[in-house]
């Protein structure tokens, strides 16, 4: 008995797993879709594939389902930015790592939806925008404080490291994410050529001596 009772709530756990992932697959589907002010508790519930007890069970309504989202999200920048990167090798060698892993970033479908769906959506509902951003600066910060840290030592010359940070990025994202954002083709260039001429458009500014201010 007590072999079949464990059996049970694990099949048990398994299937309020596999309601919650559908849940939110189904949410992430329609969100893109419809956007997230238009889709309904009970459309999430036949999209899903539940019952509508069961997806209240589950999320008490769709911010929660959200805030679901959001965490895969998290989880993706978590995976796809690992502690210690910005310890593999000198400053070129991690300025290429990280912009592989924001090109890598640009590919995945699940990823770039939600952003869309977020654009979309935070001007009926800023708060969309806000968490968001609670989950994205972090891995913005930690750019910020690398490029901090090298110009406390000598080997940049970043003045506002959050500027340098922003334009770093920036040049990524204009090559990578924001034509698919649009929804027109990006330039036919092979990653490896985007990366390499970012990293040196980079470092050619922010190694360069820093300008002496003339005394009179």
């Amino acid at each position: 008995m007590a072999i079949h009772s464990g059996s049970t709530q694990i099949a048990s756990t398994t299937r309020r797993s596999g309601s919650r992932e559908a849940i939110v697959d189904a949410a992430h589907r329609l969100f893109l879709e419809r956007g997230f002010g238009a889709v309904r508790m009970d459309e999430l519930a036949e999209a899903a594939g539940v019952a509508r007890r069961t997806l209240y069970n589950q999320f008490a309504n769709k911010e929660e389902i959200f805030r679901e989202m959001l965490l895969r999200v998290s989880r993706q920048l978590e995976t796809a930015f690992p502690p210690g990167v910005e310890t593999q090798g000198g400053v070129e060698e991690v300025l290429r790592l990280i912009a592989r892993v924001i090109l890598d970033l640009h590919k995945s479908p699940e990823y770039l939806g939600f952003l869309r769906m977020v654009v979309a959506d935070s001007r009926q509902f800023p708060w969309i925008a806000e968490e968001l951003a609670v989950v994205m600066n972090p891995q913005t910060e930690r750019l910020v404080r690398f490029l901090a840290h090298l110009t406390s030592l000598g080997v940049l010359n970043c003045r506002n490291p959050t500027l340098a940070a922003h334009q770093f990025m920036g040049a990524l994202n204009d090559l990578s994410l924001w034509p698919w954002m649009l929804g027109r083709p990006r330039l036919p260039v092979p990653d490896d050529e985007v990366i390499e001429a970012t990293v040196q458009m980079f470092l050619k500014y922010y190694q360069s001596a820093p300008i002496k201010e003339s005394r009179s």
